[in-house]
């Protein structure tokens, strides 16, 4: 197990995105380099002050490319210390080398486990670790100033790890809210293409049938027609709008259960359709109620459409102290010449879609055939979503 802990840590790919340079970076480059020349020569125990101040002001530099090349930052800058910490320990130095602007290193390893790969980090720690031994024998004070200082080096490190984890973790939130959101507006614009279109399917039959004979209810059904189509347009263009993710983009008002009775309105008079609404329904969740009205629109519309030789469809919306039900039955034909098992199973976008519905509420749902005749659907759904 410690094995594939170490080979998932050494195959974690760099941070995505990193921010190449800001004006932040400027700023700390302008401040930097100011204070590392004054340092130099103001300061009165500076050893090798020439090279100690030509080398903590080029060092500045590459803090530039410390999030988008964080491994080369970390050897360059520190491979250089480890250079002058071990020319000061051959040249008998009794202190450290250096100016202490030079602090600007911590800021490496924070950005090399920020934004560095897991080979990255690994590497360029070995390298951090070696300039801390090197100037910890050119400077040794004790093993508690030794302690002290480690902590102090990886510190940074940890918070940029820390930082990683949860950057990472947040970006897979948003991954998932961005996938739900997809799956809900795969439902929703199925199920609203669906019944529109079948509407008008249903309207365009029965228009050209009457025509001959009664031209008047072939411009109704024109009518109707016209009418489902606009609608069917302004609810794309809504579901389009939230996808392009545009602040002002108008959505529509979420359907609910008081709008189911004008379902049965927009297809027609065949097959004939009953809404019966029971029960305190008021107070009900908006989504649930929106679940319950797309539910029961994907239902009416395959009965519709696939329930062969069917003359009534009955919507029953009852809602108690606890959950609301809703049960859509017709008398079609259940016959395997009559119902095609593709578009009911459980594989089929419509049954699959209403069950989505319905437990990411806390709700069941059934779909199957009636013992007599026809098919039915039944949902329960809890009166409030359930909180997340």
């Amino acid at each position: 197990m410690v094995g594939n802990a170490v080979r998932s840590l050494w195959a974690e790919p760099r941070a995505p995105q990193p921010p190449a340079r800001v004006w932040r970076d400027w700023l700390l480059v302008a401040v930097l380099v100011p204070a590392a020349i004054g340092e130099g020569f103001l300061r009165a125990d500076v050893a090798w002050r020439p090279i100690a101040l030509v080398l903590a002001v080029a060092l500045v530099f590459p803090l530039l490319w410390r999030r988008t090349h964080p491994l080369a930052v970390v050897a360059a800058v520190f491979g250089a210390l480890i250079v002058l910490d071990i020319a000061a320990l051959i040249g008998g130095e009794g202190t450290s080398v250096g100016l202490y602007t030079a602090v600007y290193v911590l800021l490496l390893p924070y950005s090399l486990f920020r934004w560095g790969s897991g080979r990255e980090a690994a590497l360029g720690l070995a390298i951090i670790l070696a300039a801390y031994v090197v100037a910890v024998a050119g400077d040794y004070t004790g093993p508690v100033d030794a302690a002290v200082a480690f902590v102090f080096l990886m510190f940074p490190a940890v918070l940029g790890g820390s930082v990683r984890l949860w950057a990472t973790s947040r970006l897979r939130e948003l991954d998932q809210v961005r996938l739900l959101e997809r799956e809900q507006l795969a439902r929703e614009l199925h199920d609203t293409v669906a019944h529109h279109v079948s509407a008008m399917v249903v309207r365009a039959q029965a228009g050209r049938v009457v025509a001959p004979s009664h031209p008047g209810a072939a411009l109704e059904a024109l009518q109707v027609i016209e009418e489902e189509g606009s609608r069917t347009l302004a609810e794309m263009r809504a579901m389009v709008g939230a996808l392009r993710d545009r602040e002002d983009a108008s959505l529509a008002p979420q359907r609910g259960v008081a709008d189911i009775e004008r379902l049965a309105h927009g297809l027609g008079g065949q097959p004939r359709i009953e809404v019966h609404v029971s029960g305190e329904l008021d107070d009900i969740g908006p989504s649930v109620g929106a679940a319950i009205y797309r539910i029961a629109q994907e239902s009416i519309t395959n009965a519709v459409r696939h329930a062969r030789h069917a003359t009534h469809i009955v919507v029953l919306v009852a809602g108690d102290d606890d959950h609301v039900r809703l049960t859509v039955r017709d008398d079609g034909d259940t016959s395997s010449a009559g119902w095609s098992p593709g578009v009911w199973s459980p594989a089929g976008f419509g049954v699959a879609g209403m069950t989505e519905r319905a437990t990411l509420l806390g709700g069941t749902l059934k779909a199957g055939p009636c013992p007599d005749r026809g098919w039915m659907v039944n949902a329960v759904l809890p009166r409030m979503a359930p909180a997340r």
